[in-house]
């Protein structure tokens, strides 16, 4: 027989605990067992959840910025920006904040 192991749920998001198998837990080096508190599948509800949750209280903050990752995505697909950019005009001296700002951008 398997063993057996309670995951925690959680009442927030109505998630009942129940019993599952040991093998159905993550990993979680952290923990005095090494397995995490929650079942694979109700820690990747309890996840999404979360960031449902975030992108909800964001969007009640600030009402213009609440695009969806979709939205965000199929906005940059849109835009015709050549493949490569221009390469930038050099005048005779750089100031050193322009340098370090340039050497930035290039490391990135």
């Amino acid at each position: 027989m398997a063993q057996l192991r309670r995951c925690i749920g959680s009442a927030k998001f109505e998630m009942a605990a129940h019993d599952a198998p040991v093998d159905d837990f993550p990993k979680q080096p952290s923990q005095k067992d090494g397995l995490g508190r929650m079942c694979r599948i109700h820690w990747n509800q309890y996840t999404t959840a979360l960031r449902k949750a975030a992108l909800e209280r964001k969007a009640a903050q600030e009402p213009e910025a609440a695009a969806t990752e979709s939205e965000v995505a199929t906005a940059t697909e849109a835009v015709d920006e050549p493949a490569t950019k221009p390469k930038a005009k050099r005048g005779r001296q750089r100031s050193k904040l322009a340098a370090k700002v340039a050497q930035v951008s290039r490391a990135k």
